[in-house]
């Protein structure tokens, strides 16, 4: 099986005395695991670091045998991000979250395309922990587990969705849910359109909500554990008084 494909570099670990197995999210053909030759020296180092971007020709011998890729870099990368411990801490908590949410081999654009508008988001130190968490109910959607946020489950009114109820996803108005309120996940207002701004508190919120959806039905199912890069990015945005 082979195909050229644009892709992210998602985590690379040494194989051998100079090569590396490296962990791809391409554009058409899903999280792919690939061998790459020489990836442990010093020219290929930079463009195998999480978040750079490159272009893969990919070769196996059939679908279910570990590929070998030839990768060239397009763009800067994350080399960009380097003066930004806390953009850093996201990139690498945004990785390990969609290696261990995506399946091998099963074609996801949509969170490829979501991991191209977080990277670009990075550079915005003020929006870009929203775009995270955009980025994470982007994930879910994509995986079929997507939030309904478009009316509130009890009443199907479109106004004043506060809440999302934490076993079905759905939203729930603020009078249909307040009698319930302490059982609900807060729904920040950003999660609903992008003109509603960001107030104290809901960059924290949306962590919690998304956060619970990607261990109930994403890593609960595998027995694991949500990522602990995304642990420390949590630990590191309530350091900065940015939750």
């Amino acid at each position: 099986m082979d195909f050229h494909d644009e892709a992210f570099v998602l985590s690379a670990r040494a194989h051998g005395d100079t090569g590396v197995i490296a962990d791809l999210l391409t554009e058409t053909h899903g999280r792919r695991s690939a061998y790459v030759a020489g990836g442990a020296s010093r020219r290929m180092k930079p463009f195998l670091q999480a978040g750079a971007r490159v272009a893969a020709d990919y070769r196996a011998r059939t679908s279910d045998h570990l590929g070998s890729a030839r990768l060239e870099p397009i763009g800067e990368g994350p080399s960009a991000l380097f003066d930004d411990p806390l953009a850093l801490t996201g990139l690498a908590a945004a990785a390990a979250v969609a290696q261990g949410a995506l399946p091998e081999r099963e074609p996801h654009p949509g969170a490829f395309h979501a991991f191209e508008a977080l990277m670009a988001a990075f550079a915005v130190p003020s929006v870009w922990p929203a775009i995270y968490v955009r980025f994470e109910a982007g994930l879910l959607d994509d995986l079929g587990f997507g939030l309904d946020l478009n009316g509130c489950a009890v009443t199907g009114t479109h106004d004043d969705l506060v809440w999302v109820s934490p076993r079905t996803g759905r939203a729930v108005s603020r009078d249909a849910g307040r009698p319930y309120a302490d059982k609900l996940l807060v729904l920040p207002p950003f999660m609903l359109g992008a003109q509603a701004g960001l107030s104290d508190g809901d960059v924290g919120a949306g962590l919690a909500l998304t956060g619970h959806f990607l261990e109930q039905f994403v890593f609960h199912p595998q027995n694991r554990p949500l990522p602990p890069a995304r642990v420390w990015l949590i630990d590191k945005l309530t350091e900065q008084g940015r939750l």
